[in-house]
Formats: C-alpha cells, sequence, structure tokens
C-alpha cells in the first residue's frame, strides 16, 4: 500500500521557520525524561555546527508539514555526528526517523565522511532500538542499566562515496 503524502527532505538553516516544531517537540521531550537542564542541551552548539559545508539539518516533509528531522555535525575530519533526531509526535511509528537517519547517513557519505558516531540518552529507549536496527554498533555494554551508562554512544562505517562538494 502506497502512502497518499507527498514526501520530500529538505536542507534547512536552524534558523528556518519550519524547524520550530523540532526544537519545540525535542525540547520538551529532553525537558520531560530529564529535567529542565536538559533544556541546555538544543543551544550546545553554535547554529552553523548543523550547517554545510560540515554539517547539515534535514527536514523531512510531508505535504509541507516537517514531520521528521535529523542533523548532523562535524566530530571529526572522517566522521559526523548525529543530533537532534525527531519524528512528530503525531506521526511516530511509521519508520520515519529510519528514513531520516538512512539520508543523514547518505548525506554525510556524500560529504566525504567514512563514519558516523551518535549518543542518545539512557531514558530513550526506543532511539537506542533504532539504531541497533539500523546497524549501528553500541560502544557500551547493552546488558548493563542504561541508566548506570549515562549516554549511550553508537557508531556505524560509512560507504565511500564521491563527495557532492
Amino acid at each position: 500500500m502506497s502512502d497518499p503524502h507527498q514526501q520530500e527532505f529538505r536542507r534547512v538553516a536552524l534558523a528556518d521557520p519550519l524547524v520550530e516544531p523540532l526544537l519545540r517537540e525535542l525540547t520538551h521531550e529532553y525537558v520531560t525524561r530529564y529535567g529542565p537542564t536538559a533544556r541546555e542541551e538544543m543551544t550546545r552548539y553554535p547554529v552553523d555546527a548543523f550547517a554545510e559545508p560540515h554539517g547539515v539539518l534535514l527536514l523531512l516533509l510531508e505535504d509541507g508539514e516537517p514531520v521528521a528531522g535529523g542533523a548532523y555535525k562535524r566530530y571529526d575530519g572522517h566522521t559526523a555526528e548525529v543530533k537532534r533526531m525527531w519524528t512528530h509526535s503525531a506521526h511516530r511509528r511509521r519508520g520515519l526517523a529510519r528514513r531520516v537517519l538512512a539520508e543523514l547517513e547518505r548525506t554525510a557519505a556524500a560529504a566525504g565522511y567514512r563514519r558516523i558516531f551518535l549518543t542518545t540518552g539512557p531514558r530513550q529507549p526506543e532511539a537506542k532500538g533504532l539504531y541497533l536496527a539500523a546497524g549501528y554498533t553500541p560502544l557500551f555494554d547493552v546488558t548493563a542499566d542504561p541508566l548506570t551508562i549515562g549516554p549511550l554512544p553508537f557508531e556505524k562505517p560509512l560507504p565511500a562515496l564521491l563527495p557532492t562538494r
């Protein structure tokens, strides 16, 4: 069965008004799960960290409205770090985060990165499940209680592609 909705990926700047739902919902999610100090995560990086040529912020639009998104920034010369993974609360359980993650991987590989790194919080089991299902290698003991570990790091090699820059 095909999805009747028109979907497209769009590269946007952090200041783009389409990013507002992502920022609002992620902030709410972090504060709900980790407390008020989690709000700081949303302002931890400079705006240009998620801008080309070293980073990107992608939104998945459905019928022109943002339903999911994510970003990466430069971690080191060969590694992109995924940040800001988000699916609109009304659109979860549709595989949208998996699509965003795959597009971030493709975009990072095309930009010349050879590895993806990311961390997710210990109170986000759905994110941990996403990254394991998408072939990421956990850099922590998956049998340990996540709350005893702190941020959960993952990595994944990227295929070598010709840069598009």
